[in-house]
């Protein structure tokens, strides 16, 4: 799966839940966002009408701390629901309102990690039930709360930040292990409160703030909200504290408490996320990146801060949107922050001396590009870049998610790997051969690799590269034709198919034609899953430790007619546990679904085989 670049009108399910989970380590596990806020909202209620029950959708997450321990909260440190528009806003506040005269509280929604302490010890959020123990970080920090700056000596729910002003003085001199500044206040916080040994911090002295949630707050009648909102705005994009949105609350505390809670968040509270945040610099030059099927422009630029991060990249798209923009080499370009995390250039105006951002040669291997679409691509199937993206693009669609670009990239120069069936061939012995790999690391890689050799159709076909052609079109493609079906089908044909039309049937025919002897070849190397009417085969899911390996009860389960799956998730028929009435995530979600569970024994009494195995069964290498 592209992470990146993704039709969620396109995924299931199941793809939605990966995308979302993959978005969520990289916010909050690594600190390193990739899409925008809102995009990533899109995600959230795309999951939400897709899988209702999902229970991704009610997990709270918070930054990765070195912690002293898991403490539970006495009540929940919940998330917030989110708002892009006052609209929204309004909307909610109109839903739960007793009158139009009901005050509101409007506070700063600080872009920090969100912490508790009780006079004793000092907790982040976590997962909104079991909080970090992070009291040893207690000498650096600073509390900011109504009447009181000082010492963090009284028990405070707040937000840990740097101030502006701190960050801006204090953190010209501060450095991390490696010896680099901090590029932003956000990820001087989460690396401070990451580190196992403060002892650095304090000898640089390294200052944190505990912003107490009750420090700024205006009172406002919800009649008056929307003609104060631009006010409020502004009185609140003056204070010196990172931010990355407005918090509305009801002022009334016991009519908000008696609105309830998610297991998300409260219902009488809600957060208005930071959109469209612009800011003028130069255009300096544009670098030409790597796609599967395509090159994608990005914008090289004087450094400009927005919202405490310093900007000097900027995606510009494809070839269509700078000759849509107009922009040139040398233009001032208006940048714009999306969600507040991903930067964009959405207009410009000439400069004096000016150049074309566009090229007409590959950077790799300089065969004259082409124009399809919007894109620019090289045209040439033998160019090494070309032929990497590709390759990564099939191995994310196949789930191999342990083999990186650095690694693929280092693979294919040592071992000459061009296509996926190269793959297959790999042993831990050679890739100990790679610098970085310990026999551990070596092995783990090699069996996520022979686990993909058993695969779903709609995957492999998704693995192809065939342009527009993502897992969601491969299934409806392939819940009308087999894969060896598909093969032989006309263009005409795969056409009148709802949802595909000429150009993908185009370009699947071709594709297919084109592939055909690396097809042949692949597919003796891979047991393929049929998908056709998938969505009207029962799906079985296995949990626990059990006697034999899990591949022998999942050949039970599809001889009489199941489908495996790995998660339990709202659509699971049947959960099979070695204990049921065990605590394991999967039984848990079941319980919550409805789901049906049985004990190993009953579903092997019920199809018909015994125990345990009379003779040992040898898991292939999948």
């Amino acid at each position: 799966m592209d992470y990146l670049n993704f039709d969620l009108a396109t995924l299931g399910a199941a793809e939605l839940a990966a995308l979302l989970e993959y978005h969520n380590r990289a916010y909050w596990e690594k600190g390193t966002p990739e899409i925008s806020d809102a995009r990533y909202d899109e995600i959230v209620e795309a999951l939400r009408k897709a899988d209702p029950g999902n229970p991704l959708l009610e997990k709270v997450y918070a930054p990765s701390v070195a912690s002293g321990g898991k403490v539970r909260h006495a009540e929940p440190m919940l998330s917030l629901d989110k708002a892009y528009t006052l609209d929204a806003v309004l909307d909610w506040a109109r839903k739960f309102a007793r009158s139009e005269e009901e005050e509101m509280l409007v506070q700063p929604k600080y872009d920090g990690i969100s912490a508790k302490y009780d006079g004793k010890v000092l907790v982040t959020r976590g997962d909104g039930v079991f909080g970090e123990d992070v009291t040893d970080k207690l000498p650096l920090i600073e509390l900011e709360a109504p009447g009181y700056t000082g010492k963090l000596d009284r028990p405070a729910r707040g937000e840990l930040v740097i101030r502006d002003d701190d960050f801006a003085t204090l953190y010209r001199n501060i450095r991390k292990k490696d010896g680099q500044l901090y590029k932003n206040s956000r990820n001087a916080v989460a690396g401070i409160m990451g580190l196992k040994d403060i002892s650095e911090m304090q000898l640089q002295k390294a200052k944190l703030t505990l912003a107490d949630y009750t420090l700024i707050s205006y009172r406002v009648r919800l009649a008056d909200l929307p003609s104060r909102w631009e006010e409020l705005k502004l009185a609140l994009a003056q204070l010196p504290y990172p931010q990355d949105g407005i918090v509305v609350k009801f002022a009334d505390a016991a009519f908000a408490a008696s609105l309830g809670r998610t297991v998300h968040h409260p219902r009488g509270e809600i957060a208005y996320k930071f959109t469209n945040i612009r800011r003028e610099t130069v255009l300096r030059d544009v670098e030409w990146s790597f796609g599967k099927n395509c090159l994608t422009p990005v914008a090289c630029l004087d450094p400009v801060e927005i919202s405490g991060t310093t900007i000097r990249r900027a995606t510009l798209h494809n070839v269509q949107n700078i000759l849509d923009l107009g922009v040139m080499i040398g233009d001032t370009v208006v940048v714009e922050r999306a969600g507040d995390v991903i930067p964009y250039i959405v207009e410009s105006r000439p400069g004096i001396l000016r150049r074309t951002a566009l090229i007409e040669n590959c950077p790799a291997c300089r065969t004259a590009l082409v124009r399809r679409g919007p894109e620019l691509c090289c045209p040439n199937a033998e160019c090494s870049e070309t032929r990497l993206q590709r390759l990564l693009g099939a191995v994310r669609n196949l789930g191999i998610e342990r083999l990186g670009e650095p690694t693929l990239r280092k693979m294919m120069a040592k071992f000459d790997i061009r296509h996926i069936g190269d793959l297959f061939e790999i042993s831990a012995k050679d890739l100990l051969q790679i610098e970085g790999f310990a026999e551990k690391s070596a092995s783990s890689l090699v069996a996520e690799i022979q686990k993909a050799r058993r695969i779903e159709d709609y995957r492999l076909l998704a693995a192809l590269n065939i342009p527009n052609i993502g897992p969601n079109i491969a299934k409806l493609l392939l819940a009308k034709y087999s894969f060896a079906e598909l093969r032989k089908a006309t263009a005409e044909e795969l056409a009148a198919i709802d949802g595909i039309g000429p150009e993908r049937a185009n370009a699947v025919v071709a594709e297919l034609a084109a592939q055909s002897d690396f097809l042949d070849e692949l597919l003796t190397a891979v047991t393929l899953i049929a998908s056709v009417a998938s969505g009207d085969v029962p799906t079985i899911c296995f949990t626990g430790k059990m006697p034999e390996k899990r591949s022998y009860y999942e050949k039970i389960a599809e001889k009489i007619g199941y489908r495996c799956v790995d998660d339990a998730t709202s659509t699971l028929r049947l959960l099979v546990a070695d204990d049921p009435s065990g605590n394991s995530t999967k039984l848990r979600n079941a319980r919550k679904y409805g789901t049906k569970i049985l004990s190993l024994a009953d579903f092997l009494a019920e199809a018909g085989v015994k125990a345990t195995a009379d003779e040992p069964v040898q898991d292939e290498l999948f």
